[in-house]
């Protein structure tokens, strides 16, 4: 036994020291990103001249960042910033502050573009009662839903035909289906494409675009964006695909020159005028004007822009940038060390009064391929219009290149040679299969004739970000110390401080696994993290309650330690992996900040796991014959003989305890038909507005304000964190897509808070002001609503179904299954029936929003937790005394396991409460829901769990 102890104990040690290299490495890219990121944030202060907040500093900022990104900052492994960047952790939205879109891509008019059926009725008709029906049914599968109602409303259609551009003659209707969904899908990968290339040249910094599950949905988080509205405005542009002819460098370089020497002698002597800011110079027989950096590029656009330049150079010229760059090497001579850049080459294109040779919306389809010859190359089809110009144009440019511009950015310009008819064409180039694929893409954007709305738009301030920062790590920081000082209170300093230790790694570990993975931390990923550390300690707590009890049995205090992480292992076990269960659920169907939480719950409790079972033994084998190990107890004055030995007889009340739980279910059920519930914008629609104050404001006066001019519609509005700042709800206007309704009630809040603003402009009262006035806007549709709904149903569902199974699966005895899902059940409904009868009445938000439905879930997981340690010991009790009746066994169980049940509810608690009064408004609602759920969970074991099981299993010996 002690030898394996001994090679179990140097195998953690193995296992521990590699860890600690692997979160030494992963995290080391952080702290080297925040090294730079500060001389970047220095160097703007110094431009801008100390202000923070100025377009001076956001671009000073940007340009030195983009100027380091290919220089090696980690030279030990010869990382570049970008890639560094890319490797650390990073701030979510709510710390850092910026917008979280989601986009809608209509798929109606994917179809019609695919069908070419603008002009077709019946398609149209069959559109019409498609959307009615997906309205209806929530439904996130629309070309489903499509080809069902097409077959309903016309049951002879050949759907090869209906779409015959992409359809092959006589496929079935399920293959043509297929087919158009692939389709689609490809449309919306080429507009999330279009949406990355316009994000980055708006210089968001780590910007997370993702498609989502509902068809032609599209996830963008922009950290950092300041301007909304202009971002707002970039995402709705439809794509603007266009074929253009060029001129070759000689043909302007009269005009050019004559540019610079008139810039030249208008810059009264200074030596860099137009061709000066060029970092490289163009080629003859070729449209390629010149490179640049990005810094020097928005230098040379201003330039082109003046009216100087508009003079002189020809009205059909046009010149634009590629927006693919080169990478290039470069001596810096400040410094006299080698480093690497991005530049673009300049283009000189020719339009016909300002319109291009050929617009996109003649390609009907664009598909990426390889051949041994010619490498990778890109196959392009026209329609019969768009074949007879694109014959015309390539018989005009014999040996030119044609450029193929979106967005007014240059993405390829090959070379024609030879007259193509026929409208089918293959552009060949050095291309990488990426590169190919994405000018496919690209093709296939500009017939894409599909509108893009903005279904969901929240905007966060920065100043709430900070806020957010100091508040989540001030709760974190607390709750760590508080952990610490009530382990070494209740069970020793030396007992104490090697849980400690395994705190302290389990936190290490954590984040360096979060490192690994470049996740992004947010608010509620901390409270996550955090609440891992509370139950991290119930594993050290089960494993020094079994040590005091073999202690009590009369062994020795190796035995009794060694047989303390031997019996309490089941139990960690299976509390652990049944809290995964739950978080794993969470992942599946949470979003945005409910999955961040479920990831560090995931990643912490796997670790705590890890600390708590094997490196916190290897502490005890390390040190176990030295004299302070020898004298343990796991006892203090202040804990010493309090709940040992203790008899309750906890079944003997079963009948009280139902009737209490029967008679709150009832009063429960009839608040949810008189009061309902407070569903917040999540789960009905709406908008959320934060309003900071500079002085304390009364909600009551603010809500008699407000209420009349926004008719017909709810109003509500709370405190959070402090007096002097207000979170206004409302779902005016909710159902209508226009794009006034914003500013229109921007505008109304603005009237109605007036008297509060001390005449403050509406400028300064939008997002364009950090201090004063709207800190944060969110909008969610009621599409959006309904799928959050829908997938909270669903997580709470398989919650009930994997707990069930789960402990079938480990205790062969429905009567546990039975009693847990009993438990589980009452738990859920308790924290549902108090918000149903307190919402309004408490000074903080109730919702039941996407947070609520999150605590709920970790409450089930942690109600499990509990559930199964007392079966554990239900189960080894009866192994050890199998001719005891049941009655006396679980009673036994119950009292045996009541100081661990005690203790571990009581160090959770105490966790959840920091993140409760110090967490910050944003997850108060959140915590308080877990914080009772906790409690009630505690009482649900003893009082419903462990009574149902014995009537259960009571019943099955009958039968």
């Amino acid at each position: 036994m002690q030898s394996k102890g001994t090679t179990g104990s140097a195998i953690s040690g193995v296992i521990a020291i590699f860890l600690v290299l692997v979160c030494l490495f992963y995290l080391s890219f952080t702290w080297v990103t925040n090294r730079y990121e500060k001389k970047g944030q220095e160097y703007a202060l110094a431009i801008a001249n100390g202000d923070s907040n100025s377009e001076a500093y956001t671009k000073a900022y940007k340009n030195y960042i983009d100027s380091i990104g290919k220089e090696k900052v980690y030279p030990v492994f010869g990382y570049t910033f970008n890639q560094v960047q890319k490797m650390g952790v990073g701030l979510g939205l709510d710390l850092k502050g910026g917008m979280n879109v989601i986009l809608q891509v209509s798929v109606p008019d994917i179809l019609r573009s695919i069908a070419n059926a603008e002009d077709n009725k019946t398609f149209n008709r069959v559109l019409a009662a498609t959307d009615s029906v997906v309205k209806r049914t929530k439904t996130s599968d629309y070309v489903s839903a499509f080809f069902k109602q097409y077959k309903e409303m016309e049951p002879g259609a050949d759907m090869a035909v209906v779409f015959k551009n992409v359809a092959k003659r006589g496929e079935s209707a399920d293959q043509v289906e297929a087919t158009v969904k692939q389709e689609v899908k490809d449309r919306v990968n080429s507009s999330t494409n279009v949406l990355r290339n316009r994000i980055d040249q708006f210089g968001v910094v780590a910007p997370n675009i993702q498609e989502l599950e509902k068809d032609g949905q599209i996830l963008l988080e922009l950290p950092g964006v300041k301007e909304h509205d202009r971002v707002r405005d970039l995402l709705k542009a439809s794509a603007n695909l266009e074929f253009y002819e060029v001129y070759n460098l000689e043909d302007i370089q009269s005009q050019l020159m004559a540019l610079e020497n008139a810039l030249r002698s208008d810059s009264a002597g200074v030596a860099k005028t137009f061709f000066g800011y060029f970092d490289g110079q163009g080629y003859a027989g070729t449209p390629y004007i010149g490179m640049a950096t990005q810094a020097h590029r928005e230098v040379i656009d201003s330039i082109l822009g003046t009216a100087t330049a508009a003079r002189i150079l020809p009205s059909n010229l046009k010149l634009r940038w590629e927006v693919k760059p080169q990478e290039v090497t470069y001596t810096d001579t400040v410094t006299n060390t080698t480093r690497k850049a991005d530049i673009y080459q300049l283009i000189a294109l020719k339009s016909n009064n300002g319109k291009p040779a050929l617009g996109g919306d003649v390609v009907t389809n664009a598909t990426s391929d390889f051949d041994n010859l010619q490498g990778n190359y890109v196959s392009m089809e026209m329609n019969s219009e768009g074949a007879k110009q694109w014959a015309r144009v390539t018989q005009n440019n014999l040996g030119k290149p044609v450029a193929i511009v979106l967005d007014d950015a240059v993405y390829s310009a090959p070379r024609i040679n030879s007259v193509i008819e026929g409208g089918r064409s293959q552009i060949t180039g050095n291309f990488s299969v990426d590169d190919a694929k994405d000018l496919a893409n690209v093709l296939k954007s500009g017939k894409m004739a599909a509108k893009v709305d903005i279904v969901s738009d929240t905007v966060i301030g920065p100043s709430l970000g900070k806020q957010a920062i100091h508040d989540g790590f001030l709760s974190f920081a607390i709750a760590l110390v508080l952990l610490m000082v009530f382990m070494m209170a209740f069970y020793g300093f030396i007992p104490g401080l090697i849980a400690n230790i395994g705190l302290v790694c389990n936190l290490f570990f954590t984040f360096g696994i979060l490192a690994s993975f470049q996740a992004v931390l947010t608010l509620s990923g901390i409270a996550g993290i955090v609440l891992a550390l509370g139950m991290a300690v119930d594993a050290n707590v089960l494993i020094f309650e079994r040590a005091k009890e073999e202690l009590r049995a009369g062994k020795n205090i190796h035995q009794a330690i060694a047989d303390g992480y031997a019996n309490a292992f089941s139990a960690i076990f299976d509390s652990n992996l049944t809290s995964i269960i739950t978080a794993v659920i969470l992942l599946l169907y949470g979003t945005g900040p409910i999955k961040g939480f479920a990831t560090t719950l995931i990643i912490g409790i796997v670790c705590s796991f890890f600390t708590a079972v094997f490196l916190t033994r290897l502490v005890f084998v390390a040190f176990g014959k030295t004299k302070p190990f020898l004298n343990l107890t796991f006892t203090t004055p202040l804990s010493r003989g309090k709940l040992e030995n203790v008899n309750f007889n906890f079944l003997g009340g079963r009948k009280v305890s139902f009737m209490v739980a029967l008679a709150f279910i009832v009063i429960v059920v009839i608040s949810l038909f008189a009061r309902g519930l407070n569903q917040g914008i999540d789960f009905s629609g709406g908008r959320n507005y934060i309003v900071q104050f500079d002085h304390e404001v009364k909600t009551g006066d603010l809500q008699q304000k407000l209420a009349p001019m926004f008719p017909d519609a709810s109003l509500s509005v709370i405190t959070i964190d402090n007096d002097t700042k207000v979170r206004i709800s409302t779902n005016y206007k909710i159902n209508e897509e226009t794009d006034g309704v914003d500013k229109e009630i921007t505008d109304i809040l603005y009237k109605g808070l007036q008297s509060e603003l001390g005449g403050m402009s509406l400028e300064d009262f939008s997002t364009t002001n950090e201090n004063i006035g709207i800190q944060q806007s969110q909008k969610v549709g009621p599409t959006i609503a309904a799928d959050m709904k829908k997938n909270a149903y669903i997580a709470v569902v398989l919650s009930l179904i994997a707990m069930f199974l789960y402990i079938l699966l480990r205790f062969h005895n429905v009567a546990f299954s039975v009693g847990a899902l009993a438990a589980v059940a009452f738990t859920a409904f308790t924290v549902i029936g108090f918000y149903t009868l307190f919402w309004g009445v408490l000074p903080f938000s109730m919702e039941i929003d996407q947070s609520f439905i999150a605590a709920i879930l970790t409450v089930i997981g942690y109600q499990i937790n509990d559930t199964v340690v007392v079966f554990d010991r239900v189960r080894e009790n009866v192994g050890l005394y199998p001719k005891q009746d049941f009655f006396t066994t679980i009673n036994k169980s119950l009292n045996s396991t009541l100081g661990r049940t005690i203790m571990t509810s009581a160090s959770t608690v105490l966790v959840l409460l920091c993140i409760f009064i110090l967490g910050g408004e944003a997850i108060r609602s959140f915590t308080f829901a877990m914080l009772f759920g906790v409690i009630t969970g505690t009482l649900s074991t003893i009082y419903i769990a462990a009574p149902v099981a014995y009537l259960t299993d009571k019943r099955l010996e009958k039968k």
